[in-house]
């Protein structure tokens, strides 16, 4: 018959075989699914030429040729050493060992590594730049957290259509200057104008 202190007795020695035994993503589905979210990458090889809009969900490798618009918000952009792209960038980092003609907008990072091309504008919170790589464009350090947006955000305490409360400024003029507007009196003559 069954004996409930050898049941007891029992299930340790189960639990025990199953935490001495390492959980693969196999045994464990949630660890696989996680797995492939953190290590999903995908690559475009030399031979892929794709014209329109690319966007996913996913980090991407650029070996080929894109025209059009690249849209990764969430994730990392590998333009590699054989990509061509003439597109509108916009991804979480964006790596660059190859050419790119258009804009790159980075939520994270922009970096052209030495042989790496960039003919447009960057933007970005950080930009790396390698010697040796070719940048032409400008570019616009965006602060990460909309820190940019408060800057230009009337200060506390002012209402919509008031100006905050200007800080005094002293405008002295320069020892023996003239007041502004005036004209310059040469050396030796009376300030007052007078003869």
């Amino acid at each position: 018959m069954w004996k409930r202190d050898d049941a007891a007795a029992g299930q340790p020695q189960q639990g025990a075989q199953t935490a001495a035994r390492p959980q693969t993503p196999a045994n464990d589905p949630q660890a696989a699914r996680s797995d492939r979210q953190e290590s999903t990458k995908v690559n475009i090889g030399k031979s892929v030429v794709i014209k329109g809009e690319l966007s996913g969900s996913e980090d991407l490798t650029i070996e080929g040729q894109v025209d059009g618009k690249i849209d990764l918000r969430q994730n990392v952009l590998t333009i590699g050493p054989n990509g061509r792209i003439k597109a509108e960038v916009f991804a979480k980092a964006v790596i660059v060992q190859g050419e790119v003609v258009g804009n790159v907008t980075a939520t994270e990072k922009v970096d052209i590594r030495d042989a790496g091309s960039v003919d447009g504008d960057l933007a970005a919170p950080r930009i790396a730049i390698a010697d040796g790589a070719h940048f032409r464009g400008s570019i616009d350090m965006k602060r990460e957290g909309g820190a940019a947006a408060k800057a230009s955000q009337p200060a506390a305490g002012t209402a919509a259509g008031q100006t905050a409360p200007a800080r005094p400024v002293e405008n002295k003029p320069a020892a023996g200057a003239a007041p502004a507007g005036a004209p310059a009196s040469p050396a030796g003559s009376n300030p007052q104008g007078q003869r």
